[in-house]
């Protein structure tokens, strides 16, 4: 898979918009200002973003409830997602959704997800609609480690497979299910594995590297769209906070979290970048600068714009 000078730097300002995005949200809500819960997808840029930049605006992805990193990756609006955080009539879902139901249709976002896995069998629908249409499209389902213990997964990597649909499963393996040590719940080494009893391709990348995350999904991306099926990826990745704002994750080991902290994402993929003469510290700090221009303004857009109103409660219901 080619990487050229501007896809380079496209991966790398959504990584650092993600990172800057976070942080941000993160501040905010220690301060009062955001409603509800965020779960933070500080650490796992590299994810999002070299998946998301085989994908067209036009291809599909369903999301997680850490979906902030998915969002933007797939060419989310800085200032409509902060305005959805404050509960703003000009977010995404029009204030009602919040951090965890951020969607966009315009550019295939079908969602993120507050169900465990719940992202799965929609991907997989998405996927059997673009089958039938022959329009050439592709659906990633994005997933924790803890989803691939539940039996949604094994009932969508079925199905998929059985359906011989284009779609592609990420799984991002953090290491733990809120505070569960994948190891303590699963005895594979790698959930890839499990693609096998499924008749499906799986693959095991660096979740920490985009150069790495973009050459794996783009072979198993390309296959979809060629119609040779479902395929499941697993990344290797850590989140570098708690399950979710505020939880103070005592089941990490500090050495362990000292270690992995380490392995910047942010940091790896700017010297694979650099190392393939397609990124620089100047162009580094350009970007930087834009993306903390462009964050300013988002966050001013989400303090300022309007509150839905009451009556605002019945629009957009259809069920």
């Amino acid at each position: 898979m080619t990487i050229t000078k501007s896809l380079a730097e496209d991966m790398y300002r959504k990584m650092y918009a993600i990172r800057a995005f976070e942080e941000k949200v993160e501040a905010l809500f220690a301060a009062g200002e955001l409603p509800g819960f965020v779960h933070l997808y500080l650490g796992q840029e590299a994810c999002a973003t070299g998946v998301c930049a085989n994908l067209t605006p036009q291809d599909y992805i369903t999301s997680t409830h850490r979906g902030h990193g998915h969002c933007i990756a797939k060419g989310g609006a800085l200032d409509r997602m902060m305005a959805e955080l404050y509960a703003k009539k000009t977010g995404y879902n029009k204030g009602k959704g919040g951090s965890m139901h951020l969607a966009s249709t315009d550019i295939g976002i079908l969602g993120a997800n507050g169900i465990n896995a719940g992202g799965m069998p929609l991907a997989v629908g998405a996927a059997l609609s673009a089958k039938l249409q022959k329009n050439g499209r592709v659906a990633v389902s994005f997933l924790g480690d803890g989803a691939s213990n539940q039996g949604t997964f094994h009932e969508s990597l079925n199905l998929a497979a059985a359906l011989c649909v284009p779609v592609v499963f990420v799984c991002e393996n953090n290491q733990f299910a809120v505070g569960t040590r994948i190891t303590e719940s699963t005895k594979i080494k790698d959930i890839a594995m499990r693609a096998a009893g499924y008749g499906m391709p799986g693959a095991v990348a660096d979740g920490m590297n985009v150069v790495k995350v973009y050459e794996a999904a783009g072979e198993l991306i390309e296959a979809a769209r060629k119609g040779k099926g479902p395929a499941l990826l697993e990344l290797k990745t850590w989140r570098f906070r708690g399950h979710f704002q505020g939880e103070p994750a005592t089941y990490r080991k500090k050495e362990e979290e000292d270690e992995w902290l380490k392995k910047d994402p942010l940091d790896i993929s700017a010297a694979a970048l650099s190392d393939l003469k397609l990124l620089n510290a100047a162009r580094i700090a350009e970007i930087r600068k834009e993306v903390e221009a462009e964050l300013a303004r988002a966050v001013e857009f989400g303090r300022t714009s309007p509150s839905p109103e009451p009556a605002d409660a019945l629009l957009d219901v259809f069920a």
